[in-house]
């Protein structure tokens, strides 16, 4: 019986290492922490109950649910406590070095006090050989952005941190603006669309650029909030409300979990601030219940196979892009496209902010030329504006193979082109790699 009950384990184990789902948002909840929070009378301060958190029944549904790898991170709220945050820390480091190859930690840190947090960091970092950092959208009111959390900041960029944020009830705030409605519900999105945008506003990725950060919940509101930042900086700027913003810096610095109400719509939506290689899938446990997860998941599973624009991201969203992020593999993610020996096709419909179009179109002449050039497997690069002026753009991209593609993504003109201008764009529709057929050349040319 127990030969049995060992081999059942192994294959569970090989499965889920087979599968190597990997869960960028799950939550620690530790004795300590609770303890702590209910001594100051903090229980309930984000109007939510904690769940109760067992390793046990986290790793039970992480083999079911087929993954491999969860990240682990303190719940809200945050504690202030030094030795609180420290004793959690250990605990979790302690849970990673039971269960290697299971579970990943980011340390929280003892803010507002930034001298103890950049202590914190240091230990975790160095010694417990934490994964990266958890910080808060604000605590006690210091919001991500601020000038006093810079000395913290430089100290991340130093040993080239990856930070998970998670929202927090706002502060100072009149809690009655809430009542109605649970802050998880709407809040939540508000706070991290608020801490991320001062960060922007700050140019803080941009200062700290070896700093990478993992935004929740789908990117909360910035799918809208980061085309209207925008198009508002020059007034703004006009006006001496805000200084000169990298977009390109900060954007790249910013990667995202689809833990919450993810879809292919969302997902599309992301994809118009970001790229596929800046996505990871993210569960929120234990908050939901695991019945939910597991369906979620499921569903998430199902619509990145069968949508023909999403479906080269899948392994990328689920495990690859993760996998890259902690420094698990060196090489950089790249998306699955149609075996095939006929050549293929992409193209991409663009919305490019007026103030750029000029540099957009001489960008985009620049990677025409340099591919046409220097890769025989480009056939054909041909970007065009719908009508003279416009800001509409139409890119059709043909390669020999899929070798090809691979090939051109790699090349260091298609990296300085895709680094120097996703600022620019505002929208962008892609149909990806198709194969070129008699048919599909009649539905391009029509187009």
């Amino acid at each position: 019986m127990r030969l049995r009950i060992t081999l059942i384990s192994l294959l569970f184990a090989a499965m889920v290492q087979a599968q190597g789902i990997i869960d960028v948002h799950s939550h620690l909840i530790t004795s300590e922490f609770v303890s702590a929070l209910e001594s100051e009378g903090k229980l309930m301060d984000e109007g939510f109950p904690l769940p109760k958190y067992d390793v046990t029944e986290h790793l039970r549904w992480m083999d079911e649910a087929g993954i491999e790898t969860s990240v682990l991170t303190l719940a809200a709220p945050q504690p202030t406590s030094a030795e609180v945050v420290r004793k959690t820390n250990e605990t979790a480091a302690r849970i990673k070095r039971e269960h290697p190859g299971r579970f990943l930690f980011c340390a929280a840190l003892p803010l507002p006090d930034v001298n103890a947090a950049i202590e914190e960091a240091k230990y975790a970092l160095d010694v417990l050989k934490a994964d990266g950092i958890k910080l808060a959208t604000n605590v006690n009111g210091q919001y991500l952005g601020a000038p006093e959390l810079d000395t913290l900041f430089a100290v991340l960029n130093e040993r080239k941190a990856v930070v998970i944020l998670h929202p927090h009830r706002p502060e100072p705030v009149n809690k009655e603006v809430m009542i109605q409605t649970p802050l998880a519900m709407q809040e939540y999105l508000s706070e991290t669309t608020r801490a991320v945008t001062n960060m922007i506003s700050r140019n803080v990725l941009a200062r700290f650029p070896n700093v990478k950060v993992v935004v929740p919940h789908c990117g909360a509101y910035l799918p809208l909030a980061v085309p209207r930042m925008k198009s508002l900086t020059p007034v703004m700027q006009a006006n001496k409300m805000v200084g000169e913003i990298d977009w390109k810096a900060n954007l790249r610095a910013l990667y995202y979990d689809l833990a919450g109400a993810h879809s292919p719509e969302t997902i599309r939506m992301m994809l118009t601030i970001t790229t596929p290689d800046h996505l990871f899938y993210g569960s929120d446990y234990p908050y939901v219940a695991t019945q939910v997860l597991t369906q979620s998941l499921a569903r998430m599973k199902d619509y990145l196979s069968k949508e023909p624009d999403l479906a080269p991201f899948q392994k990328m969203i689920l495990s690859e892009n993760a996998r890259w992020l902690f420094g698990q593999t060196t090489n950089k993610p790249t998306a699955d496209v149609p075996h095939t020996d006929t050549m293929l096709y992409r193209l991409a419909e663009i919305e490019i902010y007026p103030q750029y179009l000029k540099e957009y179109l001489a960008a985009a002449a620049e990677i025409q030329k340099a591919s046409l050039a220097e890769e025989p497997g480009v056939i054909c690069l041909f970007p065009t504006q719908t009508k003279e002026d416009s800001c509409q753009i139409r890119i059709l991209e043909i390669y020999a193979s899929q070798q090809a593609y691979q090939h051109h993504i790699q090349t260091a003109h298609f990296l300085k082109y895709k680094q120097g201008t996703l600022h620019m764009v505002k929208h962008l529709k892609l149909q990806d790699l198709q194969p070129l057929t008699p048919e599909t050349m009649n539905s391009i040319f029509k187009r």
